[in-house]
């Protein structure tokens, strides 16, 4: 018999769609100082001097001086937009796809391939839709803090955009999104297999000692998500980030003479700056997304299970009223 799983909206997409939604917003606040210093990092080409720490204090400082706690949050708005949608989206259609390839039934395991194959398409539908947003961030961050944004705020950027260079405008790095579909692929085969040996491992546990599996414990630790949730994104990140350095270097409208498009970008980069210049950022990437991919997850996971947890109480509820 299929186990259906108990959904606090209409469907478990859309359970898992809220709970993506409020991680996207969770972790932005937390983490949008860093999100800035990544892309001003990925679209400079001058040398960084001292180390990772260095830079970020010195360049976190700096914004600081000039525009504020308002520096440090600038594009705030469009950088929510984007993780909010991003992750909303992902997972929506991540569980669509996965509960199609597992027949609806939540305990079946699906093998590694169909995990890679559900989370690169959920991740390339994501991908297209979400880019304007991501653009305008770019934008927005690669200006220099102490002149205005080029853009009033979220729909000021994309009418502008859309008006100054049409609808492709709009769509600019899209096929650079969609080779980044690698990272979240990879990323999520990891981590839904870390997750399985670690619900696995929990329930034998429960059935040694007797204890039975009910919705309120179906869930790991937040340690266990965390540790999860980094291992995966080191291991995506290590293999992908040169596509996010080319990506936002062709977005930012302010180096267009020098990164027009994807192969130039790609041989200057190189003929320039060397492998290097292709990992620009990553230290700073690192630090805000390993504690920001923590935050995300666990986030996810906790609302999730809340979710879920409150639609088998409801659902228990209505049953014990019909009896």
């Amino acid at each position: 018999m299929v186990q259906q799983q108990p959904s606090f909206f209409p469907t478990p997409a859309s359970d898992h769609a809220a709970a993506g939604i409020g991680a996207g917003v969770v972790t932005t606040l937390c983490m949008n100082p860093l999100d800035l210093l990544k892309v001003k990092y990925q679209v400079t080409t001058t040398k960084p001097v001292g180390g990772v720490g260095k830079q970020i204090w010195f360049s976190l400082k700096e914004i600081y001086h000039v525009a504020g706690v308002r520096g440090l949050y600038r594009g705030l708005i469009p950088n929510i937009a984007g993780n909010a949608a991003s992750w909303g989206l992902y997972f929506w259609f991540y569980n669509i796809l996965k509960h199609h390839a597992s027949g609806d039934d939540v305990n079946q395991q699906l093998s590694a391939g169909a995990y890679l194959l559900c989370s690169a398409e959920a991740s390339a539908a994501t991908a297209v839709l979400t880019n304007p947003l991501w653009l305008v961030r770019v934008r927005i961050f690669a200006s220099p803090p102490s002149a205005p944004p080029p853009y009033r705020g979220l729909y000021d950027g994309l009418s502008a955009i859309y008006r100054t260079e049409g609808l492709p405008g709009l769509f600019k790095g899209t096929t650079l999104a969609l080779v980044g579909v690698s990272n979240g692929a990879v990323q999520f085969v990891a981590y839904e297999k870390m997750k399985q040996w670690g619900f696995d491992r929990k329930r034998k546990r429960f059935e040694k000692a007797g204890i039975p599996w009910t919705p309120e414990v179906d869930k790991l630790s937040n340690l266990a998500y965390s540790f999860m949730s980094i291992s995966s994104k080191i291991v995506a990140l290590s293999v992908t980030y040169p596509y996010q350095v080319v990506r936002s270097r062709v977005q930012n409208n302010a180096s267009q003479g020098l990164f027009p498009n994807i192969p130039t970008t790609i041989k200057r980069t190189w003929t320039n700056e060397g492998i290097r210049g292709f990992y620009r950022g990553l230290g700073t990437n690192m630090v805000r997304v390993l504690p920001g991919t923590c935050i995300t997850f666990v986030v996810y996971e906790n609302l999730a299970w809340l979710l879920r947890t409150t639609a088998a109480r409801r659902a228990a509820r209505r049953q014990e009223d019909t009896a």
